[in-house]
């Protein structure tokens, strides 16, 4: 059984008002299921690309 994101939160020392709770275990529900598909999926599924673009950071939105 998964520990809830109440039980991690705790052993970590944080402390979270508890109308937070059920946003934060939805959302941690929600990484848990993305980390299970990645690790069960093939790496050829995954279409990734990586651009570099030189002085990008300094790229203005």
């Amino acid at each position: 059984m998964n520990p809830s994101i109440k039980e991690v939160l705790e052993s970590k020392g944080i402390t979270v008002a508890e109308e937070h709770l059920p946003v934060l275990q939805a959302r941690w529900e929600a990484v848990e299921l993305l980390k299970k598909e990645t690790n069960d999926a093939s790496l050829a599924d995954f279409d990734i690309a990586l651009r570099n673009i030189p002085g990008g950071d300094h790229y203005g939105l």
